[in-house]
């Protein structure tokens, strides 16, 4: 049962004795959620709204850090300045009760006159995540990591904040940004003549900003590419229609013309648009997953949220009864994400192996980030992976269920030897180093490896939908 009054109104999905601050996550697009390590914070926990808002406050900071003053006027415009002050404590008093009641200001900390949100590092924002995937997105120009940044943005930031004036500025960059990646991921769609994943992506554009013109204009030309110009007629006549009611304008001479084009009979499909298109497949020196011999049908959710937990977590666990997928779904989205990692995508095959102990070995061998940590990972301090501090990863380990508790001391060996870069987990347990659930049966139907809040456990279920 809950805790009200003894955990600060949280929802306890784990228990956790660290004496040390656990990871703070705060989501902020679509719906206001915070969680302190396995612990969800209920919205009846918040009993001052402006507790509430000076957390979105320092959520959207740069460096999450704001001035004691600038957050007085934010929060309090026209008051006087001891009043603003005042008001300041009092509410920075009931969030640190909120996120954690015994330890006080282990989250929300003072440093001369700014505040500062979890100096300690042990922070993830929705709103960062988002905006780190777009710009790996662009960079990659990998319709993979697009798909995986846009699954980040889960609606308009702090829709309930909608009247807020600090808020708006924020809201705008991330729609147009949300926008922007669409349209870009339509292009790259519409270049590999993909037409029908373009128009769908479009279409997505067009629902969250129905007068955009130039996501009409695109649906008109893919229409068209696809030999239905009445749809592409159609769809001109929408956009007329939101741009006169809505904004009081008209089309554009571009999408005049293109209109014009299509009517008359002089825009033709490209011969490419009925050829079957080629299975693109990543650079073989960056993975080494085995080829695909069978199309993959179905697992869209499961693909989506694999891909999103990645974004959110160092370390991802698959699990679920043998044989319902687990391995083909870890690399169907392994391969997505291929160009999403510089240092590549590394599957480690530890079904052959015989003893447990040849765990460790068998990832040092097969995954280059892992090597260069030294071999054995879990013998060596972290400062040895510090060479490898600019080359983000991706590693997968396959595992039967009689070395299962071998496999999950693997990662956390990795994990340690990677301190110090950017593979390392941002939270740790009381010892300093990622911790394990201590109470998994060798069966268990639905495992998680924790470490101290920076990792996910995906069930696969045998249904397919």
């Amino acid at each position: 049962m809950d805790n009200p009054s003894g955990s600060g109104g949280r929802k306890q999905h784990g228990s956790s004795g660290s004496e040390k601050s656990e990871a703070l996550r705060v989501w902020m697009l679509g719906d206001f959620k915070v969680s302190v390590g396995p612990s969800i914070v209920e919205k009846s926990a918040w009993h001052l709204r402006k507790a509430t808002a000076l957390v979105k406050l320092l959520s959207l900071a740069p460096h999450h850090r704001l001035h004691r003053e600038r957050a007085t006027e934010l929060l309090w415009p026209g008051h006087a300045k001891k009043a603003a002050s005042n008001n300041l404590r009092q509410t920075l008093h009931a969030a640190r009760r909120v996120l954690d009641p015994t330890g006080g200001s282990r989250y929300l900390v003072g440093e001369d006159d700014s505040l500062v949100m979890c100096p300690e590092g042990n922070l993830w924002v929705d709103v960062d995540a988002f905006e780190e995937a777009a710009l790996t997105a662009r960079r990659s120009k990998s319709t993979a990591a697009y798909r995986a940044a846009l699954d980040l943005y889960a609606g308009e930031l702090l829709p309930e904040d909608r009247y807020e004036e600090w808020v708006e500025g924020r809201r705008e960059e991330l729609r147009q940004l949300h926008l922007t990646l669409l349209i870009e991921l339509a292009a790259f769609y519409e270049e590999r003549d993909e037409y029908e994943p373009a128009i769908e992506t479009l279409q997505k554009a067009m629902t969250a900003a129905p007068t955009h013109e130039q996501a009409h204009l695109g649906l008109m030309r893919l229409h068209a590419l696809s030999g239905r110009p009445d749809r592409a007629l159609s769809q001109y006549e929408r956009l007329y229609n939101a741009l006169s009611r809505g904004l009081g304008t008209q089309p554009g001479a571009e999408t005049r013309g293109l209109r014009a084009e299509i009517a008359a009979g002089r825009f033709k499909p490209t011969p490419s648009a009925a050829t079957p298109q080629r299975q693109v497949l990543p650079d073989m020196s960056k993975h080494n997953l085995p080829a695909p011999r069978t199309s993959f049908v179905g697992r869209e959710r499961e693909m989506v949220e694999a891909t999103r937990m990645l974004a959110m977590t160092r370390l991802l666990t698959l699990t679920g009864p043998g044989g319902c997928g687990k391995t083909r779904l870890a690399l169907e989205a392994s391969r997505d994400l291929v160009e999403n990692y510089p240092d590549g995508v590394w599957f480690v095959q530890l079904a052959p192996l015989s003893e447990g102990t040849l765990v460790t070995t068998s990832a040092s061998h097969d995954a280059p980030c892992a090597r260069a940590a030294g071999p054995p990972i879990a013998r060596h301090p972290p400062k040895r992976a510090a060479r490898r501090r600019d080359a983000p990863h991706l590693g997968q380990l396959r595992t039967p269920d009689r070395r299962y508790r071998a496999t999950c001391a693997c990662p956390i060996g990795l994990l340690s030897a990677l301190a110090g870069t950017r593979h390392q987990p941002r939270a740790f347990g009381r010892d300093g180093r990622a911790k394990l659930a201590r109470t998994l049966p060798l069966h268990a139907r639905r495992a998680t490896v924790s470490d101290g809040g920076r990792t996910r456990s995906l069930r696969v279920s045998t249904t397919i939908r």
